[in-house]
């Protein structure tokens, strides 16, 4: 590794979607000789601790990255599901942790050992302003795709013009264009829309209206993207620096970012599976479904007479264990493998995996795109949906699941959008496409290649 120059101080959201991509980044940036501190809260901390494999914490294993926490002001045993409540404490009370934290880390440093660099999630905006209070260059990561971000720093013009009311309702049924190279927005795909909680909604909106002051004080933009993938949004957000697909760095592998443990036994499992055979199911870290879905997603999966491996988080059916139909388990035995976590870029680049049923996450969008698999799409919250219209309309490299009259998708729509998305040599052709477009990027001479090595330049 070369001599260290500089320092950079990493901070995402306290939440796994935003935790694992800055992992990533994290080592990246510490791979090319920069010190890097990533910074989540103490509880957050614990459960990222917790969920290592013992052989992580050996001295060879350590990561080139320092782990470090600060308070959320909450206490252990509030509920952080609260995200109203989690929110406003972690606003009011960890600015001032984290510029105690930075003092601290200069008043025993020399030279390039002091922070020279704030990196700050754009959901932790706050972190930004102290930056800019104590002189550090500072720049914000984006972690959704660049059209999210688009909107977002349209919402001032679209409230003031009378198009969005004040918690973020479309007052018009045309929905939302900003560009014609840019799908549009449903009132149900903008990123902020909860029409069976107001109270969320109101809370998304708000924070999606501070986009424009993050981005004031941000002196760049970093992206998990790349240009490529779509120029038209990337040319509306200034200072944008596509440096994505974030990459995993192999040797330190096991520092994910993850908030439950890894259950690598899968691996093997995939491993006894044909070629191109099994589905994999698995709908990111927030995702809850009722107990009547889950059902219908088991016996649709069941319908589908192939192999399939699906990651059931112990919190997904409204907070509590799933229960699936009578029998369901038995008759699937011998072709299903549930885990609780999966390590999912692993198994996205398995040989036996045929698709990728997904929530439509940005990181999980981002890692099937890269590795080239077909998508199954079942968005749950803020820009997955957005995320559905370009993985099905745009880049053609998946088929949407439509909910029927009592918003369940049923096992039927299930079982029959898999046979339609494994015989579709479109689908196919565009995603081995899109996954050479996504390589190339990130190899030398590519474009996020040159930004990131501008960036690092740069501390």
């Amino acid at each position: 590794m070369a001599v260290r120059r500089g320092h950079v101080i990493v901070i995402p959201h306290a939440a796994q979607g935003h935790l694992a991509p800055l992992m990533k980044l994290s080592l990246q940036i510490a791979a090319h000789g920069v010190k890097v501190t990533l910074v989540n809260t103490e509880f957050i901390h614990e459960k990222v601790m917790a969920s290592l494999p013992a052989k992580a914490l050996e001295e060879d294993q350590r990561p080139p990255i320092s782990l470090v926490s600060i308070p959320d002001g909450l206490e252990a045993d509030d509920d952080r599901r609260d995200y109203v409540k989690m929110t406003e404490s972690m606003r009011r009370v960890m600015p001032g942790h984290f510029m105690k934290l930075i003092e601290n880390i200069n008043s025993r440093s020399n030279g390039d050992e002091k922070i020279s660099c704030v990196l700050a999630d754009t959901a932790a905006g706050w972190a930004l302003e102290v930056a800019e209070k104590m002189g550090i260059k500072r720049a914000a990561v984006l972690l959704s795709g660049p059209a999210s971000m688009v909107l977002a720093l349209h919402v001032p013009k679209l409230v003031e013009a009378g198009i969005l009311d004040s918690d973020g309702t479309l007052k018009t049924d045309e929905p939302i264009t900003l560009s014609e190279d840019i799908p549009s927005w449903s009132r149900s795909e903008l990123s902020w829309s909860c029409s069976d909680d107001p109270v969320m909604q109101k809370l998304l909106f708000a924070y999606v209206s501070t986009a424009a002051k993050t981005f004031k004080f941000a002196e760049q933009i970093l992206c998990n993207s790349f240009y490529e993938l779509d120029p038209s949004a990337m040319k509306l957000i200034p200072k944008a620096l596509p440096i994505g697909p974030f990459s995993t760095t192999n040797h330190f592998e096991t520092f994910a970012g993850n908030l439950w443990p890894e259950d690598s036994t899968c691996l093997t499992w995939l491993d006894k599976q044909t070629p191109g055979s099994v589905i994999y199911v698995a709908l990111g870290s927030t995702t809850m479904l009722s107990p009547n879905q889950v059902g219908e997603l088991a016996l649709g999966l069941e319908l589908t007479t192939l192999p399939f491996l699906w990651v059931v988080r112990s919190n997904m059916t409204d907070g509590s264990t799933a229960e699936f139909p009578k029998g369901f388990m038995e008759r699937v035995a011998d072709r299903a493998k549930l885990v609780q976590w999966a390590p999912q870029e692993k198994v996205l680049a398995h040989p036996s995996v045929s698709c990728f049923l997904s929530h439509c996450g940005w990181n999980s969008t981002m890692e099937g795109l890269t590795i080239g698999v077909p998508f199954l799409c079942w968005p749950y919250f803020a820009d997955q949906f957005h995320n559905r219209t370009y993985i099905c309309d745009v880049w053609k490299i998946g088929l949407g699941l439509e909910k029927d009259e009592n918003g369940i998708i049923t096992r039927n729509e299930l079982s029959s959008k898999i046979n339609t998305l494994l015989s579709s040599d479109e689908i196919k052709a565009n995603s081995f496409q899109l996954k050479g477009v996504a390589r190339k990027s990130v190899a030398e001479g590519g474009s996020s290649f040159k930004n990131f090595k501008g960036f690092i330049d740069q501390i």
